[in-house]
């Protein structure tokens, strides 16, 4: 006999919401990224303008998917009540992949940074990844053991986030070189090609945009909050993004930004002097920790979630006495061990690259399932809308779609590929789970 659950007290509001989109947006692909794209030059920064508009896009799909199915899950939740468990189970499985992915690229970013500090860690490949893992590990325990104060931690480091990127913002546009726009596609590819590869790259940077709508049930009035939050929150940090990738290009110059470990902190110690650079190093290394544990809390929900619905082995629903799905956790550890340890061989720069195409294509699948959700809902389940709120709606998802195609392509063969593997290697736990779902009879919920 089941016991009634009193409902969870919602605590998340506009405000608090808004600065989780942004604050899971704004992390080690601001930090990093601006190394990985100076080889393209200018073209880095036009890339990450379409990147922008089409995160907008996506942005508003999720917008209005909340406001129609104000559900926990988010992605998955739309995915699979829009296309069934099939649909469900390739959502959850590349999202999870792009979790652990896009957090081990922030391991690599916390190395790199730290590299300010020990130099030793550039060249000494081993030794990075030891201080990678060390820290993936170190967050996934305290996650395990369960962090009380998490949210005052992460309140703390994104405004240790802030307060530099605004600094270097500010302060940066007196020391803006114009001849460094000059410099518009430097590398050998060709400028669509370019174009393509930076804007893959740069969606990495707006990973989190839909992360508002994954705790829909803590989140007051979530068919207000969450549409707004979402929208807002990628607003914001377009803004961020666009403002201080312009100023780190005109202060340093495309060819030396693509060999840098650490940009802002080179871009601090130009503008305010070397004292800068330990200081910038310091508190970019206290907000990608943030980030980082933000993610390695976050990258367990969707395949608990999945397991608690029959599609993950229900050993991803084990959980501590606080809650916690620990194997969950310690399944993603291993497998960002793992990636650390096949780019081991790669330079910082170059396994920060690999690492975010990798993450965003098995990302850009969940996208792209909520971009056909969104059109499936207008199609099926029209609600009272005119005809020019109809039409707009229905633009506003084909170019979500068109989007994600499109950045697909950019992501290159070997992303495609090796993000392809990974989501095939799926495919035998949703077989083995529907299996295990014939041999006996499903579970009524309790739920009225």
């Amino acid at each position: 006999m089941s016991t009634p659950q009193s409902t969870p007290q919602r605590t998340l509001g506009l405000w608090r919401a808004t600065s989780l989109v942004t604050g899971n947006i704004v992390g080690a692909g601001l930090l990093m990224l601006p190394a990985s794209l100076g080889v393209y030059g200018v073209t880095g920064l036009l890339g990450w303008g379409l990147t922008t508009v089409g995160a907008i896009f996506l942005a508003i799909v999720f917008a209005r998917l909340a406001k129609r199915h104000p559900k926990t899950g988010g992605p998955y939740a739309y995915s699979r009540e829009a296309f069934g468990d099939f649909v469900g189970f390739q959502m959850a499985w590349s999202y999870w992949i792009g979790n652990w992915a896009s957090t081990a690229g922030l391991g690599t970013a916390f190395v790199s940074y730290l590299s300010i500090f020990f130099p030793i860690l550039k060249t000494n490949l081993e030794l990075s990844f030891l201080v990678g893992a060390g820290v993936v590990w170190l967050l996934t325990f305290i996650n395990i053991s369960g962090v009380k104060n998490a949210g005052i931690l992460q309140l703390a480091t994104t405004i240790l986030k802030v307060i530099p990127l605004a600094a270097i913002g500010i302060f940066g546009i007196f020391y803006i070189n114009p001849e460094h726009f000059d410099v518009i596609n430097p590398s050998n590819e060709s400028f669509l090609k370019a174009l393509g590869t930076v804007a893959a790259l740069t969606l990495y940077s707006f990973l989190g945009l839909e992360s508002a709508t994954i705790p829909a049930g803590d989140v007051k009035d979530p068919q207000k909050t969450i549409p707004r939050a979402t929208i807002l929150g990628t607003i914001i940090a377009a803004v961020i993004y666009i403002w201080t990738m312009t100023v780190i290009i005109g202060i340093i110059s495309p060819l030396d930004l693509s060999s840098s470990h650490a940009p802002f902190a080179e871009a601090a110690g130009i503008i305010f002097g070397n004292w800068a650079i330990p200081l910038i190093s310091v508190s970019a290394l206290i907000a990608i920790f943030g980030t980082l544990n933000g993610w390695t809390l976050i990258q367990a929900q969707v395949p608990k979630a999945a397991a608690d619905d029959n599609l993950f082995p229900k050993i991803f629903a084990k959980t501590t006495a606080k809650g916690t799905p620990y194997i969950s956790l310690l399944i993603s550890g291993a497998l960002m061990t793992g990636i650390l340890y096949i780019n081991n061989q790669a330079s910082l720069i170059d396994q920060f690259t690999t690492i975010a195409i990798v993450s965003t294509f098995a990302v850009l699948l969940p996208y792209l399932y909520s971009s056909l959700a969104e059109l499936y809902f207008l199609v099926t389940k029209p609600r009272n809308l005119t005809k020019a709120q109809y039409a707009r709606s229905l633009a506003v998802g084909l170019i979500a779609f068109a989007y994600t195609i499109v950045i697909t392509a950019g992501a290159g063969e070997s992303a495609v590929f090796m993000g392809m593997i990974f989501v095939f290697s799926g495919f035998p736990f949703y077989v083995w789970m529907k299996a295990q779902s014939k041999k006996k009879p499903p579970v009524k919920s309790s739920a009225n």
